[in-house]
């Protein structure tokens, strides 16, 4: 589990590194704040996303199912900055189809961890895969990243678009562009 108390020291000696006196009133506080906000956004750290999907229902459903614009918050592991987005997540039932809310709850689960965007992209396929055994599975994330928005390169309204396709989306380039085009809306 989370060690808030390690945390709080943590912030204590940076903010004293910074060349801040965290005894000022109104940092006395910021590492206990710091550490209960860690303990929520790394809240999928000790959570199997897997889980979430045991529940199904057999609807003998062969077509495409598409969650679309699920937001997310998660924090890039190289600079502990957020980077936040859309997950659009489609996949071809093998008869079986998953709550609406399941899908969304994976996202959260992977997106509470520290990430990178790639990862998370193919983590949420492959759980899916794993899982649901579809015939195909395909997600696309469209993500703001802080650390290339707010630091670095300091270009704000950019964004980094990443695809992980499985089964038929994968082979199949029609099924692919199918679902491609209803997550645009075109």
């Amino acid at each position: 589990m989370i060690d808030k108390a390690k945390i709080e020291k943590a912030v204590a000696s940076i903010i004293n590194a910074i060349g801040e006196d965290p005894d000022r009133e109104g940092l006395v506080s910021t590492p206990r704040r710091i550490a209960e906000m860690y303990t929520e956004v790394f809240a999928g750290m000790y959570c199997d996303p897997k889980e979430e999907l045991l529940v199904c229902f057999d609807e003998g459903h062969h077509e495409m199912v598409i969650f679309k614009d699920i937001s997310f918050y998660s924090m890039c592991e190289h600079h502990f900055l957020p980077f936040y987005g859309l997950v659009h997540i489609g996949y071809i039932p093998n008869g079986k189809v998953v709550g609406a809310s399941k899908m969304a709850r994976v996202v959260d689960i992977l997106a509470k961890r520290p990430q990178l965007q790639e990862r998370l992209t193919s983590q949420i396929a492959d759980t899916m895969v794993e899982v649901l055994q579809p015939k195909g599975a395909a997600v696309v994330v469209q993500a703001e990243h802080l650390c290339m928005t707010m630091r670095g390169v300091k270009k704000p309204g950019s964004s980094i678009v990443t695809s992980a396709m499985r089964g038929l989306f994968k082979q199949r380039p029609v099924t692919r562009s199918e679902f491609l085009s209803l997550v645009q809306g075109k």
